[in-house]
């Protein structure tokens, strides 16, 4: 009932205030409570020393398609990589970690928590889980805007784009990567169904890299390919505006927004 009155009163507030007024509204809100939220301004502080700490390197945004498992990953152990979600399954198999591990989904941050908290790396996760998870000192939370738009500035927020390899292509630009290469983003799935659906998985995941990944009981969302796609166009259009680019190495990926290039290539040509 409460939540209820609150969407009605939400509403009725959008409508008598207007759409961008009301937004205004709220975001001076939010700023306001975090700025008073000693981890809110400490993740600010780390994120701001990170900007353009990369500029002039490439980095690997790194998916978690099933093509992984035809992938050799020993090939990114000297580069910068971007992991995501549940990527960690594969440390061990691989013999590292990601550089940066990125998570805004607040069903993976609350059922893996433990396993992302003890990461030995940078992490980036979405503010609207600070609940969910401990704050340590490699963390850095951020905070998710409703705005369709690629943002460049980190401290601002980002846009999901109903996936976190958008949130990561944010974070690279942050960073100051202009050259991005996408490795395991698949952009397919077996699992079907209405988009940001919450399902319980019922067996094993054929859409990741692992069969465990959502296994059996664990909870997900259904994919938003559309709204992804619109997305990474933003992301395409960013990146080639300030002279960079985002290539897709995936093997035998469907998305096809980026430049397709040969993922063994970018080693023997270096």
């Amino acid at each position: 009932m409460t939540t209820g009155i609150s969407s009605f009163l939400k509403y009725a507030a959008r409508r008598l205030l207007g759409y961008r007024l009301y937004e205004a509204i709220v975001g001076l809100y939010w700023r306001v409570r975090e700025d008073r939220d000693p981890r809110y301004r400490a993740s600010m502080q780390r994120i701001s020393s990170l900007k353009d700490k990369h500029r002039g390197e490439r980095c690997f945004i790194i998916g978690n398609g099933p093509s992984l498992e035809n992938t050799d990953l020993s090939f990114l152990k000297n580069e910068v990589t971007f992991g995501t979600n549940r990527i960690y399954l594969l440390f061990d198999k691989i013999g590292f970690t990601t550089t940066y591990y990125v998570s805004v989904n607040s069903l993976v941050i609350e059922q893996c928590a433990h396993d992302i908290v003890s990461l030995p790396c940078p992490k980036f996760i979405g503010w609207n889980s600070r609940h969910l998870i401990d704050f340590t000192a490699d963390m850095m939370f951020f905070r998710s805007r409703i705005q369709p738009t690629f943002f460049t500035d980190l401290t601002k927020g980002v846009w999901e784009g109903a996936t976190v390899t958008y949130v990561a292509m944010q974070i690279a630009y942050y960073l100051g990567f202009r050259n991005v290469i996408l490795v395991g983003v698949d952009h397919s799935f077996t699992t079907q169904g209405k988009p940001h659906t919450v399902v319980e998985s019922q067996g094993d995941d054929p859409n990741h890299f692992a069969r465990e990944y959502f296994g059996k009981g664990f909870r997900w969302q259904l994919p938003d390919l559309e709204c992804s796609e619109l997305a990474y166009r933003m992301a395409k259009n960013q990146f080639e505006s300030a002279g960079g680019e985002i290539v897709d190495a995936t093997v035998g990926g469907k998305l096809q927004v980026f430049r397709k290039v040969d993922y063994q290539a970018l080693f023997t040509e270096q």
